[in-house]
């Protein structure tokens, strides 16, 4: 709490830009036994850019999370991808009409996966305590997580082993520790 957005922002300074093709998705989530929405956008090598926390799943939920990821990221998409919320539509026409936008089932796959640390790591803390803790906890997580979970699957054993001195050697410089020798 005290240091995890700290890191997960010089985290996220050190990666690409993120690319033109963003994802934007919705998850029921379950705190203190009330049913909130994560909304969540990433791009399309996966790379979480932002997340929110809302009450409600509506047009003003929607407009005010595509008027902040500009903000946060500093760039325009120049398509946008979602499932067929209605509420993306509406939202989209009023924020950035000059966007492409696509809507449909299959497309949204992307963002439909990027839950899933999400959901592993809600189990483990056995839920969620308040929406703003909430917010804090996952906006920092979607930032360092993904640093430690490389593309397994895309690597060779040695390219892995690699990679992961790699990225520790980042994370001890991001927090300030010495290296290990």
């Amino acid at each position: 709490m005290k240091f995890g957005q700290q890191y997960a922002n010089s985290l996220r300074r050190r990666q690409p830009r993120p690319g033109n093709k963003w994802h934007l998705d919705e998850v029921f989530i379950k705190i203190n036994g009330e049913q909130k929405y994560l909304w969540r956008a990433v791009d399309q090598d996966g790379m979480v850019l932002d997340i929110l926390v809302r009450n409600r799943r509506d047009k003003a939920a929607a407009r005010r999370f595509l008027r902040k990821l500009p903000r946060k990221t500093r760039t325009v998409p120049q398509v946008v991808v979602t499932d067929k919320l209605r509420s993306y539509s509406a939202a989209h026409r009023e924020v950035m009409p000059s966007v492409e936008h696509r809507s449909h089932k299959g497309l949204n796959n992307q963002a439909e996966n990027s839950h899933q640390p999400t959901r592993q790591r809600e189990r483990s803390m056995k839920g969620f305590r308040g929406t703003g803790a909430a917010q804090r906890f996952l906006s920092a997580f979607s930032g360092i997580s993904p640093h430690f979970r490389p593309s397994r699957h895309l690597m060779t054993a040695p390219g892995y082993r690699a990679e992961m001195t790699i990225r520790f050697a980042i994370w001890d410089q991001v927090t300030g520790r010495p290296a290990a020798a």
